[in-house]
């Protein structure tokens, strides 16, 4: 049974097409931070002994994103996209230095833009392969309407996976198949190259797809086993605008309930919005139609809202900022701010103040 170091590989090189956007989609923003950042997040609870990201479209930005990972990522260049198996070639061309000391571990494969999914699935995943000591393993997931998705194909007497293929290949019994492929995979890196410099291209514009990789494992007599994903909805990817705005409020959500387990209080959560880069102290309340962006800190006992925007701002303890709109301010503890206020760029009330309502900070700003 396999047991060495863990890496991964994130793709990242796609570029989104289905967002109709300038924007690379791994940097399409989520409760203030960019997709891949929640991906990385996730991975870096595996303790890595290697992180390489697969970018093309959008290189240089998602680089500037990823300068303070643990382990630091590789970047590799997909200089001509040609599918997913391309892609982790690419990939595993960061490896070529150290081939002995990563051969008896796995590589996760993740896309970039999966910000739902959990460290804990991850960590499943791995335990699942290392258990059924297999070459390769799959997170599936079972879905009522599988779609466009790619479905898996079982045989043999322990059911594992003979075939992952496409919806329009599919043929007989393949149509009724509501497990699905994820994209998130788990290898034995050793087999991994090898085996995907044997796929052969499926379309006219020689296309590798990762999923061609389990019919040439397993007719060479390698297993390739399954973990199915509790949190179906978590793991299938965002592809459009619609699928991201779904990602947001879930996400929202995850982020509203780890606020309301540390002391903090929300009068209306599913009208609060917090951002993944907020910091909040405990008893502090937020109340309907409060939204806290960026780099906002917000001290002990403090109240805000309603109807209240804060950007990158810093509330001091024991404040009461209600109806107000502040960009890159700081407010003094003890102070009440509002209603109706604005705190321009730059404004710092000190202790203690009352700016009453209709506050302007400006010349006079106190």
């Amino acid at each position: 049974m396999a047991s060495g170091p863990v890496s991964a590989i994130v793709l990242a090189a796609g570029d989104g097409r289905r967002m109709r956007s300038a924007r690379p989609k791994p940097l399409h923003r989520l409760c203030g931070r960019p997709m891949i950042r929640f991906v990385v997040e996730a991975l870096e609870s595996l303790d890595l002994e290697r992180l390489v990201v697969v970018v093309g479209h959008g290189r240089d930005r998602i680089a500037s994103e990823l300068l303070d990972t643990k382990p630091h990522a590789d970047l590799v260049d997909q200089r001509v996209r040609r599918g997913t198996g391309d892609a982790v070639l690419a990939g595993l061309s960061a490896f070529a230095d150290d081939l002995d000391v990563f051969d008896d571990g796995e590589v996760l494969v993740v896309p970039a833009d999966m910000p739902l999914l959990r460290h804990d699935e991850l960590e499943a995943l791995v335990a699942a392969h290392r258990a059924g000591d297999a070459a390769a393993t799959v997170l599936t997931a079972h879905v009522d309407d599988p779609g466009w998705r790619m479905r898996v194909v079982r045989g043999g007497r322990d059911e594992s996976i003979v075939r992952v293929v496409d919806h329009r290949d599919t043929v007989g019994h393949e149509r009724t198949i509501t497990e699905v492929a994820t994209g998130v995979w788990c290898f034995r890196r050793s087999l991994l190259a090898p085996a995907l410099r044997r796929v052969e291209p499926d379309n006219a514009a020689g296309e590798i797809h990762l999923g061609g990789v389990v019919e040439v494992l397993a007719s060479t007599g390698h297993r390739v086993g399954a973990h199915a994903t509790g949190h179906p909805d978590d793991a299938l990817g965002i592809n459009d605008r619609v699928e991201l705005s779904r990602a947001e409020a879930e996400l929202r959500r995850r982020t509203n309930r780890a606020w309301l387990a540390r002391g903090v209080t929300m009068l209306d959560p599913e009208r609060t919005y917090v951002d993944a880069t907020v910091e909040l102290a405990p008893d502090v309340t937020l109340f309907p139609g409060t939204i806290l962006q960026g780099a906002t800190v917000v001290g002990e006992g403090s109240e805000i809202g309603p109807d209240t925007r804060l950007v990158d701002t810093e509330v001091g303890p024991g404040c009461r900022v209600e109806k107000t709109m502040a960009e890159r301010a700081v407010v003094g503890a003890d102070s009440h701010v509002g209603p109706f206020a604005v705190l321009s760029p730059g404004a710092s009330l000190a202790t203690a103040t009352v700016t009453g309502p209709f506050y302007t900070s400006g010349a006079d700003a106190p």
